[in-house]
């Protein structure tokens, strides 16, 4: 059993002052507010917050930080994501992604939804395991120290009507029935559960949509799917079925209380009311979605009509969620002209109770009694925080003022320093590694 004393936790009602929690195990078994701290009571500097849930990772996309070119759109940017995955294999996997989970949890991240779609060899060809590359993730993120679900990606198709192909090929098992024999195969442990993932209307023909959702229902798990990140997903789906994207969704019942839809950039109105009715979440990537060029979600717009709002780091253009959830408030102002869309309430809400519950973690996400056990103390002391109300720290936080994250009763990183050691050269070791056999960039 450990105690730490905050100066300030944020509790389910908002900051509060001088708060005691005793941790026994993984959980939390007493939150005091208005104490001051016992002898033995470990201090916790400047606000702690629950752990935070990245609700949509692709973690092998880490490798192109820094190195794609200036011009060009998401097309192009996808060419140069496919020549990294066609180089991975199991073991190479396993090292980029536990660099990638670590400045995670360095970040504040406690539990991540990876959306997996990387699953075979060369050509296509099963691994002896046919979850060789899902396992390699479940290993990387136990070395790093956070939870993962495991949102393993049905993806069948090239477009709509169109065959997989080149690198596609690692990605495709057959037909949907094929995906889910193979899932079922995967087993959760204690920081590790399966979900389901739609990779898009263009990647799973609708039939197939309908399979994977009733899967996902069956098992009571989460269920992912890329939505109208792009025009051109949205005209193809026009001319296919004569739909939006999320009509075909909600035909096929990949709508629900279980369901996340990713991105939900380019959305008709008709497309939004159907998502909050439904009671879909709603998982927004703002830092890839500028990156990218996708544009700016109808965050607002969804929440108004009863859709739950999370956040993910997606391709990795930056691992910080503070920094996301300033840019769910930033992109609103920017298409309003109003500040305080989302006040400080709503942004720690997508950051924890509503990303964990997206990603299959009800129980986390929440400092309170029987809660797990995942703690971030954020510093209020450096000079981007200094001055600033604790209630404030999600709009002027980053990553780099976590002092220390607490998974499951474990401290994982104290004094912003990962227990692995120095995470930039292990990311720096993994990503050469894949350099030196494709230059994945197009570089000459």
């Amino acid at each position: 059993m450990t105690a730490y004393w905050c100066p300030t936790a944020w509790l389910p009602q908002g900051p509060t002052a001088r708060v005691r929690l005793v941790v026994a195990g993984p959980v939390i078994t007493v939150v005091q507010p208005g104490v001051d701290p016992a002898p033995d009571d470990v201090v916790l500097p400047g606000v702690v917050l629950p752990g935070l849930a990245n609700a949509h990772s692709h973690a092998f996309h880490r490798a192109l930080r820094g190195r794609t070119t200036g011009q060009g759109d998401f097309w192009t940017w996808r060419a140069q994501m496919y020549a990294v995955a066609s180089v991975l294999t199991p073991d190479s996997y396993f090292e980029l992604a536990r660099a990638v989970y670590a400045e995670m949890v360095l970040a504040g991240v406690t539990a991540v939804g990876e959306f997996h779609y990387l699953h075979h060899g060369a050509d296509g060809v099963r691994y002896d395991d046919p979850n060789a590359m899902g396992e390699a993730l479940r290993a990387a993120a136990r070395d790093a120290g956070l939870r993962l679900t495991l949102l393993d990606t049905c993806y069948l198709t090239a477009g709509i009507g169109r065959q997989t192909s080149g690198v596609q090929l690692r990605f495709d098992d057959g037909d949907g029935a094929a995906w889910a024999e193979r899932v079922t195969a995967l087993r959760p442990d204690a920081g590790f559960r399966v979900g389901a993932g739609v990779h898009s209307v263009r990647a799973v023909p609708r039939r197939q949509i309908a399979l994977v959702a009733d899967w996902a229902r069956a098992q009571g798990v989460p269920c992912h799917t890329h939505l109208s990140e792009q025009p051109a997903e949205n005209d193809a789906c026009q001319a296919g079925y004569g739909l939006t994207p999320t009509q075909v969704l909600a035909e096929a019942g990949a709508l629900g209380g279980l369901s996340t839809v990713v991105h939900a950039v380019h959305l008709t109105p008709g497309d939004i009311a159907a998502i909050g009715a439904s009671g879909t979440t709603s998982c927004l990537c703002p830092t890839t979605e500028r990156d990218l060029g996708d544009g700016i979600a109808p965050a607002a717009a969804l929440r108004a009509m009863g859709s739950p709002l999370c956040l993910g780091s997606d391709q990795q253009a930056t691992t910080d969620l503070l920094a996301e959830a300033h840019a769910l408030e930033m992109h609103e102002r920017l298409t309003s002209g109003r500040r305080g869309v989302f006040d400080p309430m709503d942004l720690m809400a997508a950051l924890t109770t509503a990303g964990h519950r997206s990603i299959g973690w009800p129980e986390a996400g929440a400092l309170s009694v029987g809660a797990a056990a995942d703690l971030v103390a954020v510093r209020l002391d450096t000079v981007r925080t200094a001055g600033a109300l604790p209630s404030q720290v999600a709009l002027v936080a980053g990553a780099a003022d976590v002092d220390t994250v607490i998974v499951g009763g474990e401290p994982v990183v104290q004094a912003g320093a990962h227990r692995m050691g120095d995470v930039g050269e292990l990311l720096g070791r993994a990503i050469g590694k894949l350099r030196a056999d494709e230059r994945p960039c197009g570089e000459p």
